[in-house]
């Protein structure tokens, strides 16, 4: 994957002059030097400077890490594949090595043969395949060029692959290579100093070029009130958006700076005097202003400042919402406007409104496809978590398409898939078992394509919130026979971006609680993008660890929406009772959380005294795969409730219906001590360390061991049309139903039998 760049390339001043800035690095010595030469200075930029001071042991990636989690397979007398990566605007290149690990074919010639490494089209080494190690593992280191990588780079493997000197088959099984996924990828760089300019927002903060986890650390100049903390919780889930897949973890620390790197400072006036070695001018109302860190000239602060905590909030809203119309080193915001926010209209959630085109949710050339064995086309989609599929058919895709019809063939087709299920083949018709008259049409277009639409279901029933629409092209090569083999590269597919994909039909409604939806969305709270039906309760008395968490959980609900929490309430267990019409994120560390004791009936597991309770039900013994499409045989109801004392005790994460509203939801996130907070954000980004996954209404956190012990639905959140609801309760509750039916049959009947009765009296009259 490549990431977007801030700005276009031509109009970053770091691009070009990466190249000769590496080389005059390493020819200057650049780690003994004491400055660039003046010539040095001017190729790199002319507010930018590089100092030996800025050297840094750089990365090491496998490919793995580079988003190729299979080993490679090459094969054919040329094929190739490629991973994506990187440069951060603030580093420049000194150094970078491949260590390859790879096997290849006992067949291959070894004086025809080799496999290239190429680096932006441009061919980096290439390695020899001797008989005496073919079929082996083989591991080897190579050298790349600085010069060679720029801020947006392919590292390719190619394969040219001979196996005899007379006519061969181009794809013969003989003509394969295998390239490991442990392959790794190592990169010396130097720091830049970037200049201050709020015009490069997100960066230094955060680029998009870089693939590692961002951290990052907020400064307060005193203990945060809670008009301050939604600020630096808007922000933080800003950030989160930004960082999407990657994730993001966030730190506080009180009255001083970071010690090297990057950080977010919100101030007072009044308070700016606490932290030392931060020079501001003065300050007249909300404004922003991004000033090096005085602790390493590489590093940059991004000051959110104000004369109150009212003017910070309104400084980091227009921050999160307005960043990209700023320039210069400072600016000062007079006013911020927003409209209200609609349910369910989050920038990263697919619309349930309306026929979403596929063309909004990919890039359109990202949609074409070449060659007879292309990659798979994948579109990302979230989609919205309660949505109520209950005797739904599926979502409506409406399918255009298009490809290079071949003269001859009998296996092309295209396959659809839906999170790795196959869904539909259509078959690619060959030019001649279309017949004159269609073909006549496709020879007249101007790309020689041809246009085909297609219209299938796809079932949402248990499907991932995070989803992938796959497209795979399968073309046929049609042997010609001995000499007559060749591969042309003319062949063509692509998804129109006009296809569209339909939710309108589904209604918004589920079971709660559920763990597993908070986990992968934030839902409840992310129902409304920017939050403002969502209250933080934190515990009396919070420290940075509340705080740390508080900025994390954010994060993760940014990255569901793409969207700021401009409208997050903050607020303590004295004063809840007025965010009853919200739903509640409660954070308890230790026992400084009052609300643990006054809703302790509404608890499943809870501490006091030392003694711990907690109830259990099955929902540990059953298949950990095992998942029905029906929800009401997911439920694992507890079955029994244990006390214990000793021991240490875990954090655990529980949901339950709010005991100030129906209707509303309260995720309880709860650890025995401050320290321990952290593996419950840490459970909620999750990763490969974690065989477990958040689900259920009750969770138990051990480290980076997660046990759900109850999944107990007892309300619901969302709302069915009349009809839909009427069925849905029927469906639920079969004695009702009966009862209905049998009074339903006993009014028809007795309709029925005073219309007759009726009849029968008038004509007895008549006679």
């Amino acid at each position: 994957m490549t990431f977007q760049a801030p700005f276009p390339r031509s109009a970053n001043p770091l691009r070009r002059p990466r190249a000769l800035l590496a080389c005059a690095l390493l020819l200057a010595g650049a780690a003994q030097a004491e400055e660039l030469p003046a010539n040095a200075a001017a190729v790199a930029a002319p507010d930018a400077a590089l100092s030996p001071a800025g050297t840094s042991p750089g990365y090491h990636m496998t490919f793995k890490e580079l988003g190729k989690d299979y080993t490679m397979s090459l094969k054919g007398i040329e094929s190739a594949d490629t991973v994506n990566f990187d440069m951060r605007a603030d580093e420049v290149v000194t150094g970078a090595q491949l260590t390859l690990q790879y096997s290849y074919s006992p067949a291959l010639l070894s004086d025809l043969s080799q496999i290239n490494i190429m680096v932006n089209d441009e061919v980096a080494a290439s390695l020899a395949l001797p008989k005496e190690s073919a079929g082996t593992l083989q591991k080897q280191t190579v050298e790349i060029p600085p010069y060679l990588i720029t801020e947006f780079n392919r590292l390719s493997v190619q394969l040219i692959g001979h196996y005899t000197m007379q006519c061969e088959d181009p794809q013969h099984s003989s003509l394969w290579a295998k390239i490991g996924s442990d392959s790794q990828l190592s990169i010396q760089v130097s720091q830049v100093e970037l200049p201050n300019d709020l015009a490069n927002l997100p960066l230094p903060l955060f680029d998009r070029r870089d693939r590692r986890a961002l951290a990052l650390p907020f400064v307060f100049a005193a203990a945060p009130d809670n008009t301050t903390l939604e600020a630096a919780g808007a922000v933080s889930s800003w950030l989160g958006a930004l960082t999407s897949y990657r994730g993001a973890r966030f730190s506080t620390q009180l009255e001083s700076l970071p010690a090297s790197g990057n950080g977010i400072v919100l101030v007072n006036s009044s308070a700016a005097s606490h932290l030392a070695g931060l020079d501001l001018p003065a300050v007249d109302g909300p404004t922003l202003s991004i000033v090096a860190n005085p602790n390493d000239r590489f590093g940059k602060l991004l000051v959110i400042a104000g004369r109150d905590s009212a003017e910070l909030k309104q400084a980091a809203t227009a921050l999160t919402l307005g960043n990209r119309s700023f320039s210069g080193q400072s600016v000062k915001i007079d006013a911020v406007d927003l409209l209200p926010r609609q349910p369910y209209d989050a920038p990263n959630w697919l619309p349930s409104d309306r026929p979403v085109r596929l063309g909004e949710l990919l890039e359109p050339r990202q949609l074409n496809v070449s060659g007879y064995a292309p990659a798979m086309i994948t579109v990302p989609m979230r989609l919205p978590p309660d949505l109520f599929n209950w005797r739904e058919d599926g979502a409506r895709l409406n399918l255009k398409y298009r490809y290079t019809p071949q003269q001859t063939s009998t296996n092309s087709s295209l396959m659809v898939s839906f999170n790795d299920r196959f869904i539909r083949s259509m078959t690619l018709p060959s030019i001649q078992s279309m017949g004159a008259g269609e073909s006549l049409l496709a020879m007249l277009k101007k790309d020689d394509s041809l246009v085909r639409e297609a219209s299938m279901l796809l079932p949402l029933d248990s499907v991932a919130l995070q989803s992938r629409l796959q497209f795979r092209y399968m073309f046929d090569f049609v042997k010609q026979g001995e000499c007559g083999d060749i591969i042309i590269d003319n062949m063509r597919g692509a998804i129109d971006p006009d296809s569209t994909l339909d939710l309108s039909g589904y209604d918004h409604f589920i079971a709660m609680p559920n763990l597993g939806v908070f986990k992968d969305s934030g839902f409840p709270f992310t129902r409304m993008a920017d939050l403002s039906q969502t209250a933080v309760i934190l515990p009396d008395n919070a420290g940075p660890a509340d705080w740390d968490a508080y900025l994390t959980v954010l994060g993760r609900f940014g990255d569901s929406t793409g969207y700021p929490a401009t409208a997050v309430s903050v607020g303590q267990a004295d004063r809840v009772t007025q965010f009853a019409d919200k739903d509640l994120l409660v954070l308890a560390s230790g026992h400084n959380q009052p609300l643990l004791k006054a809703w302790a009936d509404y608890l499943p597991s809870r501490s006091d005294e030392g003694k711990r309770y907690v109830e259990f039900s099955d929902l540990p013994l059953r298949l950990r795969e095992w998942v029905s499409p029906d929800p009401a045989a997911n439920l694992r109801k507890a079955r029994g409730a244990l006390t214990f004392s000793g021991g240490d005790s875990g954090s655990y994460v529980s949901g339950f219906e709010s005991p100030l509203q129906k209707g509303r939801s309260v995720v309880l996130l709860s650890s025995p001590q401050a320290g321990k907070l952290s593996e419950v954000t840490d459970a909620l980004i999750g990763g490969e360390h974690y065989t477990q996954a958040l689900q259920g209404s009750l969770a138990v956190i051990k480290g980076k061991n997660i046990q759900s012990l109850v999944a107990e639905e007892d309300y619901y959140v969302g709302h069915l049309g009349p009809f839909r609801y009427i069925q849905w309760v029927l469906s639920r509750h079969v004695f009702l139903l009966l009862v209905l039916t049998v009074a339903g049959v006993s009014l028809v009947s007795c309709a029925a039998y005073f219309s007759l009765r009726a009849i029968a009296r008038r004509r007895l009259k008549d006679q």
